[in-house]
């Protein structure tokens, strides 16, 4: 995930909006990723930790407080149900923005690169969805791998766009990386 997001991140400042549209879409795009990568970090804590220690607890407690351990424990993994719901919507919803994004650039990346972003947003709004109304179900199966397949399929065909491009004017390149400099050392 941190991989996926610093990509968005970096994708932002290589499109490059001139303004407008685009420029907001990515800007939200950005906002709503580093969102996720925030609700990715308290999922794996809630998952790792919180009900790890509840499930050990369940399994090493007495005859007597078994059933309390096991509520506490059930307890700990609907938590893990919701921030996993919110995150895939906050992550579905900056594919969508940063979708929208390439679409109205259209120039820089491919536009269809930006239909699939959004198509695989859409997957994963709906993995939001079935996973708020009833959890890790069977019923995930189908936009999980769709997402996943489709979040491959617009990377990869963006690195391949990446490779095959020309870099026009060095001046700008240089100015990029003088800005990722001055944000990496503050």
């Amino acid at each position: 995930m941190v991989i996926i997001i610093f990509g968005l991140g970096t994708l932002f400042f290589a499109l490059d909006p001139p303004g407008g549209p685009a420029l907001w879409l990515g800007r939200m795009g950005l906002l709503t990723a580093g969102a996720a990568l925030a609700l990715y970090a308290v999922l794996q804590s809630v998952d790792g930790v919180g009900l790890k220690q509840a499930v050990n607890a369940w399994a090493s407690a007495g005859t007597s407080d078994k059933a309390v351990r096991f509520a506490s424990a059930e307890t700990v993994r609907w938590l893990e149900w919701a921030v996993r719901s919110y995150q895939s919507y906050v992550f579905g919803l900056s594919l969508i923005l940063f979708g929208a994004a390439i679409a109205v650039v259209a120039g820089r990346v491919p536009r269809p690169i930006g239909y699939l972003m959004a198509l695989s947003g859409l997957c994963y709004l709906a993995q939001g969805w079935i996973i708020g109304t009833s959890g890790f179900s069977s019923a995930n199966q189908i936009p999980t791998l769709l997402g996943i397949i489709l979040v491959v399929a617009w990377s990869v065909w963006l690195l391949v766009a990446a490779l095959r491009s020309k870099t026009q004017d060095p001046g700008k390149t240089e100015a990029q990386a003088r800005v990722w400099l001055y944000w990496w050392r503050a």
